[in-house]
Order: C-alpha cells, then sequence, then structure tokens
C-alpha cells in the first residue's frame, strides 16, 4: 500500500505534461491517492483532462481562482463528489510577461495586484474553502521559489508575490494547527515549464543554478512530487509552516543564479 492510499486531494495549476503539479499528481497517484484537477478555459481542458485520465480520474473541473463565485462552485463538487478533502495543492501563480523582466520598479499597479492576487491570495482563498472538508490530518502544500527571498534578476513582482505566499503560509499554519490540519509550501529549483517560460532568461538561470547547487545539477518534477508526497502524507504529521526546499542545496550556498562566476563543472540540467 502507498502512504496516500484511500486519501482523496485536489491537485490545482497543471497545465501540461511538463508541470511541476503533474509531477506532483503523478506521486501521489503512485501511492494511492483518488485525485481531482481544475482546469481554466477550453485549451487547457484538452490538455489535462488526457493527463487526468491516465492516471484514473475523472475529477477535472473548471476553476478561475481569481473568481470567488467559481470557487465556490468548485468546492461545492469537490463535496457532493467525495464529501470530505484530505489534501490540497496549490501551484498556481501567474504575473504579466512585461513584468518579469527589466526593472522591478517599472511595474505597473495593475500588474502588481494581479500578480498578487493569482499567486498568493488564491491560496488563501483556496485554502479557507478546503479547509471546511478537511478534518485532523488535512495537509496543504503550496509551491514557492528561492525569489521569495532573494532578489533574483528579472523574476521581479513574482518575488514579491512567493514572499506574501510564504508568508500566507505561515499565517495559516497558525489559524488551521487547532483543527490539526497542516500547511506548508515547497520552494523548488528551477524547471522549464510552460510558466517558467514567462521569466527572461529562465535558460540561463537554470545553467547558473546548476553550477551553484550543491550537487550541481537541477532537480527534476518527479524529485519535487516526491517530496510533495511526504508533506501530504502522515509520515509529515508534525511539519507545519514550513518551507522545504527542494532545490539540490542551492539555497544554502553562496551562488546567486544572477552571478556571472558561480562555480563550474555541473553536468546539464537533467530536467
Amino acid at each position: 500500500m502507498g502512504i496516500l492510499e484511500g486519501k482523496k486531494g485536489l491537485i490545482l495549476g497543471v497545465a501540461n505534461d511538463k508541470s511541476i503539479a503533474w509531477g506532483i499528481a503523478k506521486s501521489c497517484r503512485r501511492e494511492g491517492a483518488e485525485i481531482g484537477f481544475n482546469y481554466l478555459g477550453e485549451t487547457l481542458l484538452k490538455r489535462v483532462r488526457p493527463l487526468a485520465e491516465s492516471v484514473g480520474s475523472d475529477f477535472v473541473e473548471p476553476l478561475d481562482v481569481g473568481d470567488d463565485a467559481q470557487l465556490d462552485e468548485f468546492f461545492a463538487r469537490v463535496e457532493a463528489r467525495w464529501g470530505r478533502l484530505d489534501f490540497l495543492v496549490h501551484s498556481i501563480a501567474f504575473a504579466g510577461k512585461d513584468s518579469l523582466k527589466g526593472n522591478f520598479r517599472d511595474v505597473s499597479r495593475a500588474d502588481f495586484h494581479l500578480a498578487l492576487d493569482i499567486s498568493a491570495y488564491s491560496f488563501v482563498a483556496c485554502a479557507r474553502r478546503a479547509a471546511r472538508l478537511m478534518g485532523p490530518g488535512g495537509s496543504m502544500v503550496t509551491m514557492t521559489y528561492l525569489g521569495a527571498v532573494r532578489a533574483i534578476p528579472n523574476y521581479n513582482v513574482m518575488g514579491v508575490a512567493k514572499a506574501a505566499l510564504e508568508a500566507s503560509t505561515r499565517f495559516l499554519a497558525f489559524d488551521l494547527g487547532k483543527d490539526g490540519i497542516r500547511v506548508n509550501a515547497i520552494s523548488a529549483g528551477p524547471i522549464r515549464t510552460l510558466a517558467a517560460s514567462g521569466v527572461a532568461d529562465f535558460r540561463r538561470l537554470m545553467e547558473k543554478n546548476a553550477r551553484g547547487a550543491m550537487l550541481r545539477r537541477n532537480v527534476t518534477r518527479e524529485e519535487v512530487g516526491n517530496a510533495a508526497v511526504y508533506l501530504l502524507s502522515d509520515w509529515s504529521s508534525g511539519v507545519t509552516g514550513e518551507v522545504h526546499y527542494v532545490d539540490a542545496g542551492f539555497n544554502i550556498g553562496a551562488g546567486d543564479p544572477g552571478v556571472e562566476d558561480a562555480p563550474s563543472g555541473a553536468p546539464s540540467d537533467r530536467t
């Protein structure tokens, strides 16, 4: 039996088979979980539905996390389907492409609000609704990045949004701890995804990250998925309010993805 056997959970934010959320979904299914998915628009539905079917799921429902009415309807469907919820994975972020290059100081008010709303507040909105369906032992995980605590070139407003997301994780852990519900974040190293393609010079960032990481390589979505399974399972029953790094040790070193003379000799990335 897998360590998530009998558990039912949502994985929000799968865009295609390159998504970090998809790596988490595969790991959760391998460990026995029953999974539900969301999609945003018909184009993504065509991508997500076959992936869901490949892990035995027929729960694929529309959800725009920027719309409270859709959030209410989505979680009502979850309750009608399962009656309860054991875990939630939030892997959703968005910022205008123009705000992910150049100078941070040039971000517009509208782009700032959008990034914070979709990338940070949406976790709070989802957690509030998910918690009503959870009992003791419930677990929530969101996805963050080192740009929340370091000024990463071109990450700009997304770094501010991820900082807000990490703070939200701690406050949610405080709120929900009395109900026996745990809330954590995974800070993954850079992985080539659809979302990452919007960050200027992302390939260079990955190359420098691999050189500066303790393991001298980048991580894979499968490795992130395995870490998520731990945080969603009873094996991490004493862990909450944490930011768990899965970045091959980059965050503990002196390297920085914006520094030209990062240590050399690393193998090419495997993602």
